[in-house]
């Protein structure tokens, strides 16, 4: 597992992020001393469907002020912040990749929410936190990386309060058929571990959770593609999140689409609740 993890690290670690971010908001205009969370939306959240997505997803929630909510895999914290400056919970988020949590901590220096998120470098498989810790939680474009499905959802349920919700966006395969790589989450087979809508609230169940909504968004990722292609087609933007994908960005954005459109994946929301 340990190698697998370290893999998944490799993929996504940049070297300079941080800089490349900064870089890209003073190209688009933006003051780097009074910048808000919503001029980091471009590049803050690295899934399927960005900022639009997270509304969505956290529309489905039922989130409160006075929850404290945990996000697993949490990237450079672009989710988090969203539920802090628009919700008021407290978020905590957790991430293997030592570089995004970097990351995740300065830009929320920048914007002020330094007193409402923290993160922390941990493994979703072994969390650092006490049982029936959190009111909710949220995981998106994560459990792709990682092969202990069980594992993952018997850990999350550990740390959550009885009643507590979990809210998946995940990318989740709808047929047998072989992906192209390089995609965002993988180069290569290794780390991709895509299971289906079916077998992930099966596995939801054994741990301890009951799905309450399940939602395919294939249309919704087609669009998105679609109009992000669109707009790079003169070359990429100085903000996006192809910022953490590096040199393959369009190569894995074209197999992402591909195979969405060819009906072998999908994204894929589920909301679930701890029993």
């Amino acid at each position: 597992m340990q190698n697998i993890e370290n893999t998944v690290i490799e993929h996504y670690n940049n070297g300079d992020l941080l800089l490349r971010i900064l870089k890209g908001l003073e190209a688009v205009g933006l003051d780097l001393d009074n910048l808000s969370p919503h001029d980091l939306a471009p590049v803050d959240e690295f899934h399927i469907g960005g900022r639009k997505a997270t509304e969505h997803a956290i529309s489905k929630t039922g989130l409160l002020p006075d929850h404290l909510i945990l996000d697993i895999g949490c990237g450079i914290g672009g989710a988090a912040r969203y539920i802090a400056s628009n919700i008021g919970s407290h978020v905590t988020g957790i991430d293997l990749t030592p570089e995004y949590v970097e990351v995740a901590k300065a830009l929320s220096e920048r914007v002020g929410l330094s007193s409402r998120v923290k993160f922390e470098e941990a493994s979703a498989l072994t969390m650092p936190f006490d049982s029936a810790s959190f009111d909710a939680a949220i995981t998106f474009h994560v459990a792709m990386n990682i092969a202990d499905r069980l594992g993952l959802y018997t850990e999350i349920a550990r740390v959550m309060k009885p009643g507590a919700t979990l809210c998946i966006y995940d990318v989740m395969k709808k047929s047998d058929a072989d992906l192209a790589f390089p995609l965002p989450w993988a180069a290569t087979a290794k780390t991709s571990f895509l299971i289906s809508p079916a077998a992930t609230a099966d596995l939801l169940g054994a741990a301890g959770f009951q799905v309450t909504d399940i939602e395919d968004r294939t249309d919704f990722a087609i669009e998105f593609f679609h109009q992000s292609m669109e707009a790079q087609k003169d070359g990429p933007a100085p903000l996006g999140i192809h910022l953490l994908m590096g040199a393959t960005a369009k190569a894995k954005f074209g197999n992402a689409l591909a195979s969405i459109e060819s009906g072998s994946i999908a994204p894929v929301l589920m909301i679930a609740k701890r029993n």
